[in-house]
């Protein structure tokens, strides 16, 4: 790092230019990165800021005149700087822009790879992180977060389709993976939030519906919230649409899961002539047997493949999956078989309660876990016992690890195999939903009331999991994940040098595990960073929210 200083004449007056900047090598190119504009400064601000870089590996040796230097600790600096130029090298940077809501927007995602996701937390963070000297922030409260959000939200498509177009600037993909889900709500008052099919299992709460298209490595595209009572295929006209006239795409494939494309969805994707890839129900797959299309003792390891009509049939029966079915089935038996004895038990205790009381109860439990068709509840006397009926049973497990994929795509445009891996491509889709509500960026709880900024919220959710998406990759070799290896980078802090009335962060070198990190991740620290004192504060007081408590 140093100061290029320069001066040049322009219609016979001399201007200085002063910026602060960091040299590199890039296959084999010089180039530069400008840290801050000093032009402004006056010579002597200039002078020490050359003055510490130029001692920067001894600084507790200088001796100023009239001006004493000190240090002290600075803020955390490396998980910033890490996420901050992975957000550039991906074009999220560019794609956001540089107004002040574009960079509080991109703090928030930043902060959310971090692990902060209300506004409130993320504000608390900028007062120990580099955010504010990094970004080049001014001062700033959760309030102007929120204002951003709705800055975010009004933005989101202009936004998406940059990044689209930056990252396939030569060959746009034409296969694209598509899946929902649904995130629960701890309040009431959400504009969004509604009853619905819960998948995370969480009766009696509202919830928002989530749709996710990515491409088909499992990059996210775009993203879309839906009220909580919005089914599955009717999510789906929205994301064609997206892609044929926001994104301008011809020759389109999606992959859905079974139950996302249906007739009416073929229909919507014949209108642009896009293709599908999708899989079958376990009714539907009886029905194709029932019809001979497809046999029931071609369901093995091996991929097999039947065609009616132009629809090609891919299938297979997945023998992992059809043990861990049949493990799962005992579970039941052994559960609906301690709720018997248990009812055994009362019984024999209480000599009043009656027989056919505890055998409606167990015949309840057994409904609940599926096991009607195949199970029965018997009673002799004031013994109950389960019963397990084979033909029933054998039913059951004929179709375990079976699934048929069905698709429209011709077979000299992709084989059986082809589309078989395609569809198992939504896998990448699963594990973003996953990343996304829990393991690492923590989309609940949801802390805002509005549809806007429930949407903001979700997007910038979503810009976080493209970063983590990449670090996932990028530190795949190393024994760390990427929730450590953010701890271990966020442990980094500035040391503040302070000259009289100058400040500089002067950035120190990692321990050997974070030097590893950044060089996986091919990013480079400064050697310093500027001390712009920005006042990040927060109307909400901890300690007057404790005292109403």
């Amino acid at each position: 790092m140093h100061v290029d200083d320069q001066t040049y004449t322009v219609d016979g007056r001399t201007y200085r230019r002063a910026l602060l900047r960091n040299s590199y090598r890039k296959n084999g190119k010089a180039c530069h990165d400008t840290i801050a504009n000093l032009s402004k400064c006056d010579d002597d601000e200039i002078e020490a800021i050359k003055l510490a870089l130029a001692n920067k590996r001894n600084l507790a040796a200088l001796r100023v005149p009239d001006k004493g230097v000190s240090t002290q600790q600075g803020l955390s600096v490396g998980a910033v700087w890490l996420v901050y130029q992975l957000a550039k090298r991906l074009g999220i940077v560019k794609a956001i822009g540089n107004s002040e809501n574009a960079k509080l927007s991109l703090w928030m995602m930043i902060a959310t790879v971090i692990g902060s996701v209300s506004r409130l937390s993320a504000t608390r963070l900028a007062q120990s992180h580099a955010a504010c000297d990094i970004l080049g922030l001014d001062s700033f409260c959760e309030d102007d977060l929120y204002s951003a959000m709705d800055w975010l939200h009004d933005h989101q498509a202009v936004i998406e389709k940059r990044l689209f177009n930056g990252r396939y600037k030569v060959e746009k993909p034409h296969l694209y993976l598509y899946d929902v889900t649904s995130s629960y709500l701890e309040g009431d008052q959400n504009e969004l939030g509604d009853y619905g099919y819960n998948r995370d299992r969480k009766k009696g709460k509202k919830q928002i519906v989530i749709g996710l298209l990515t491409d088909d490595e499992g990059q996210p595209v775009s993203c879309e919230v839906f009220r909580g009572n919005t089914q599955d295929t009717r999510t789906f006209k929205n994301q064609v649409d997206k892609v044929a006239k926001r994104f301008g795409i011809e020759n389109v494939t999606f992959v859905g899961d079974r139950g996302m494309i249906k007739s009416a969805q073929i229909c919507d994707l014949s209108e642009e002539k896009y293709h599908y890839i999708t899989a079958l129900t376990k009714a539907q797959i009886e029905t194709l047997l029932k019809n001979d299309v497809v046999q029931m003792e071609l369901f093995d390891e091996t991929v097999c493949e039947a065609a009616v009509e132009g629809i090609r049939y891919i299938y297979r029966r997945n023998p992992v999956r059809a043990m861990e079915i049949r493990e799962n089935r005992q579970s039941k038996v052994r559960k609906l078989q301690d709720v018997c004895a248990q009812k055994v038990k009362y019984l024999a205790e209480h000599p009043r309660a009656k027989v056919d009381v505890a055998k409606r109860e167990v015949e309840a439990k057994a409904k609940k876990l599926n096991m009607n068709t195949w199970s029965s509840v018997n009673a002799q006397g004031r013994t109950l016992s389960v019963g397990i009926e084979d033909a029933g049973l054998e039913e059951q497990q004929k179709l375990d690890g079976c699934y048929v994929i069905k698709t429209d795509l011709s077979v000299e445009t992709a084989s059986k195999h082809t589309v078989h891996d395609r569809y198992k491509g939504l896998t990448e889709v699963e594990w973003a939903f996953r990343t996304m509500k829990t393991t690492l960026l923590h989309l609940r709880g949801i802390f805002v009331r509005k549809a806007k900024r429930t949407r903001a919220h979700v997007f910038t959710i979503m810009l976080a999991y493209l970063i983590a998406y990449h670090l996932r990759r990028l530190w795949q070799s190393l024994e760390v994940t990427i929730e450590e290896g953010i701890d271990e980078l966020s442990s980094l802090c500035a040391t503040e040098v302070i000259i009289g009335d100058v400040h500089v962060q002067t950035v120190p070198k990692p321990r050997e595990r974070g030097d590893l990190l950044l060089r996986t991740a091919n990013v480079t620290l400064p050697d310093a960073i500027p001390c712009r004192n920005v006042n990040v504060f927060t109307r909400k007081k901890l300690v007057e929210e404790r005292r109403k408590a």
